[in-house]
């Protein structure tokens, strides 16, 4: 998801610096190009051979910087598009607040003037030093994003306020400003994902075979666009970014309440709060049409008389005829005026396929219908998925693509629902 992009990571010396190995491999397994600045403290911890072994360009340092090339640290700051610092040690965060340049890494942030995000890492008293907090807070206020540190035990024996973030948190931190798009920014994203779950009674119940990857891809994709995005769901979501709010549920009757609940207020809009980098002093009220992208596979039916306990095969007899009842249709019975509706259908039937998700479209009353095919390559649980986009004027099919490069696309396609 991140071809073409390029950043720069830069490493002071910390402990922590064993992390940015993992970052570094992270960056580029999804495809960006990574060059590595390094303090010469951080050769203390790894040398820069370690970096260039695990993916990065010419490590840039005192010793490789060159004005033949372009590995220095003004021609860095054009050719890349972002600077990720991680580990930031407080002498790094004091002296880049401060506009000192005393080695190659500060002097490349001070030249550069795109997005900058900074992973503290530190002793609790040094992070929660009066000096460290006002340089945290003037470099939040000139630009800098921060992923906050966590609370666990550090290397110096102490527990406490300091660790450098986790890589999956400064990744996506980095990704979101590599792939936000104003048409996102401050517009609610709502997500519903897995299979309902429908009690018989409390240790048996009637489901079905969705794994909720891809309303998990979909609300990763959302995040990464901009968007404040909710996932409801019934199924687990790996690796989920912290800013994403997650609602776990049931039954379809759980999910539709749920659902009915987020939509209100998802209509009221984004209260921005007051940014004086954007020169926005007083809390500002942000309306975009909101949009629901119902990825969930909500149970068709439901016991008639679900049970409390265990009910016992001595009770049941050698047979069992299960009374069912249709279940809630959400798609139907939600309100959907002032809302962008995405339904999601799976299907095996390929001959009547496009047919049955075009009816889906018009009976509910939706925007959008995301058709996919439960065979091969794509069948429940799978990394993969590949959907036919249904409109009234147009269906348009993707390739077979892992779910988190599919779910960006479709955040692509579903753009022109509101434009």
């Amino acid at each position: 998801m991140l071809k073409d992009k390029k950043i720069l990571l830069g490493v002071s010396g910390s402990i922590a610096i064993y992390k940015s190995i993992e970052l570094l491999r992270r960056f580029t397994k999804a495809g960006a190009q990574v060059k590595v600045v390094m303090t010469p403290s951080a050769k203390r911890f790894i040398t820069p051979l370690a970096f260039e072994a695990a993916g990065s360009e010419e490590v840039l340092d005192e010793h490789t910087e060159s004005w033949h090339t372009r590995n220095n640290h003004i021609h860095v700051g054009e050719d890349y598009d972002i600077f990720v610092i991680a580990p930031a040690t407080a002498n790094t965060i004091n002296k880049l607040s401060n506009g000192i340049a005393d080695n190659l890494l500060l002097q490349t942030a001070l030249a550069f003037d795109k997005p900058k995000i900074l992973a503290p890492s530190m002793n609790t008293k040094m992070y929660q030093n009066q000096f460290t907090q006002a340089s945290l807070k003037l470099l939040r206020l000139n630009g800098y994003q921060m992923v906050e540190p966590v609370t666990k035990e550090l290397a110096c024996g102490t527990e406490g306020v300091g660790a450098m973030a986790e890589v999956e948190d400064i990744f996506y931190m980095a990704a979101k400003a590599l792939l936000q798009d104003p048409f996102w920014m401050d517009r609610y994203a709502i997500v519903t994902g897995g299979g309902t779950i429908e009690r018989i009674d409390d240790v048996r119940y009637i489901s079905n075979f969705s794994s909720g990857k891809q309303a998990c891809a979909l609300a990763k994709a959302l995040y990464l666009k901009g968007a404040k995005v909710e996932l409801i769901t019934t199924k687990e979501c790996q690796e989920l970014p912290k800013e994403i709010e997650l609602f776990k549920v049931e039954s379809a009757q759980q999910m539709k309440e749920y659902l009915d609940e987020r939509i209100s207020v998802a209509k009221k809009g984004i209260l921005k709060k007051p940014d004086l980098i954007n020169d926005l002093t007083q809390p500002q009220l942000v309306q975009k049409k909101p949009y629901l992208f119902m990825a969930a596979a909500v149970s068709d039916y439901r016991p008639k008389y679900p049970q409390k306990g265990k009910l016992k095969k001595e009770q049941i007899g050698d047979e069992w005829c299960l009374e069912l009842v249709k279940n809630i249709d959400i798609l139907s019975s939600i309100d959907k005026e002032g809302i962008v509706t995405i339904g999601f259908k799976a299907e095996m039937d390929e001959k009547n396929a496009l047919e049955n998700a075009q009816k889906m479209l018009r009976a509910k009353n939706l925007d959008a219908v995301c058709l996919n095919l439960v065979k091969g390559p794509t069948t429940f649980g799978s990394d993969q998925n590949q959907i036919v986009f249904i409109t009234e004027d147009k269906a348009i099919k993707s390739p077979v693509k892992e779910k988190l490069e599919l779910a960006l696309d479709i955040t692509e396609i579903a753009k022109a629902l509101d434009e």
